[in-house]
């Protein structure tokens, strides 16, 4: 229905509207109800990892928060419901693909929020939003370990138990320059471990190897 979105109908579809409206194609565009949007969903992830996370401390929580509204989780919410076929761009941004750009839909997101919320309230804001982003709120790792990536991670499991500290390798590099692939290893001295990893880059790579070193390492009886 062209005047409801994730489940919420809008009452005043100009609210709609202007939240889906791109500063390239004119006033009313949608950066006033982006500023607003953006404490609404603060405030309902602050809310949920509240609740969900009892023992947890501020900046464990924080880190969360941070994990789920930033502008790459943001935007495949967006994708999801679809906003980028909905946004009213200009022609320029038309052009280069903005409808696709991670940060103009994570900031539609945002917008449409605010509309919900000027539109019916906050009770029925947070009740339409907060499915939005329960897959985002199930996926997060234990609170020790949410913002921390895993060359990091590794490294204090590591020197947590006095072992020596890995080493990475770059093994190969392929494809395109454009779009190269980066093979890299992980070398554990102690507990004797060899770990690969691929990304885009060679950062990346390590951090997939490290990330299945300590799927390794966690698996393992005592962890030691």
């Amino acid at each position: 229905m062209p005047d409801s979105i994730g489940g919420h109908r809008f009452r005043d579809p100009a609210l709609l509207a202007q939240s889906l409206r791109h500063r390239s194609a004119g006033t009313p565009h949608n950066e006033r109800l982006e500023f607003l949007g953006d404490s609404l969903v603060n405030l309902f992830m602050a809310e949920a990892l509240f609740a969900r996370w009892p023992q947890a401390d501020e900046g464990a929580l924080t880190r969360a928060r941070a994990e789920l509204v930033r502008e790459s989780a943001l935007a495949p919410i967006a994708r999801a419901l679809d906003l980028g076929s909905r946004l009213t761009l200009g022609p320029g941004e038309m052009k280069s693909g903005g409808h696709r750009r991670d940060s103009i839909l994570a900031d539609a997101l945002e917008a449409v929020v605010a509309a919900i919320y000027l539109d019916a309230g906050f009770e029925a804001c947070r009740g339409a939003v907060l499915p939005w982003f329960e897959p985002s709120l199930d996926a997060l790792p234990p609170p020790h370990k949410v913002g921390k990536d895993a060359k990091t991670r590794l490294q204090e499991w590591l020197q947590g138990r006095q072992k020596p500290l890995p080493t990475y390798t770059l093994l190969s590099e392929s494809g395109e320059e454009h779009a190269k692939i980066f093979h890299v290893s992980c070398v554990l001295p102690e507990p004797s471990l060899v770990t690969e990893g691929e990304g885009s880059s060679r950062r990346a790579a390590e951090q997939m190897a490290a990330e299945a070193a300590l799927v390794v390492l966690e698996q393992r009886p005592g962890k030691a």
